[in-house]
């Protein structure tokens, strides 16, 4: 699972994902990418499962080639249940990535189209945001 090898503080301020991404909003590397439609914190272990997605499209073919561009920089705390409360923040229960409205945050190369589109249809179950198929080329007007 993807986690910051260190940060500069443990428990940060939570950074808002609504509104519109400023950067990474086109494909830059692949053919095709998957872009968020809505904003949300994404969790390392959605991460994780639309990755294990696209990499077992990407190994039928031996030229497929993927790319994650998102990262969990952000822990999200979490205080224990039953806890009165005040006596300060909850411990760091996840990492999480924040995704804006327009981020492109899977880009997939060299396999078929239909199977590109197929493999980030599923990918893009596995987040908690809304999330569209968009080509190189195309940059998030939303």
């Amino acid at each position: 699972m993807m986690q910051p090898k260190r940060t500069k503080y443990r428990k940060p301020h939570r950074t808002r994902y609504d509104g519109k991404a400023k950067g990474n909003k086109y494909v830059a590397f692949g053919e095709m990418g998957l872009m968020a439609t809505t904003g949300n914190w994404v969790n390392a272990n959605q991460i994780e499962a639309a990755r294990v997605v696209l990499s077992k499209f990407k190994d039928k073919y031996k030229t497929g080639k993927m790319w994650i561009r998102i990262f969990p920089h952000l822990s999200r705390t979490k205080k224990p249940l039953e806890v009165r409360m005040g006596s300060g923040k909850g411990s760091p229960e996840v990492w999480s990535a924040v995704v804006k409205k327009g981020t492109i945050m899977f880009e997939m190369a060299g396999i078929p189209e239909a199977e590109m589109r197929k493999a980030l249809k599923q990918a893009g179950d596995k987040v908690n945001v809304l999330t569209k198929i968009v080509l190189k080329g195309e940059i998030a007007h939303e």
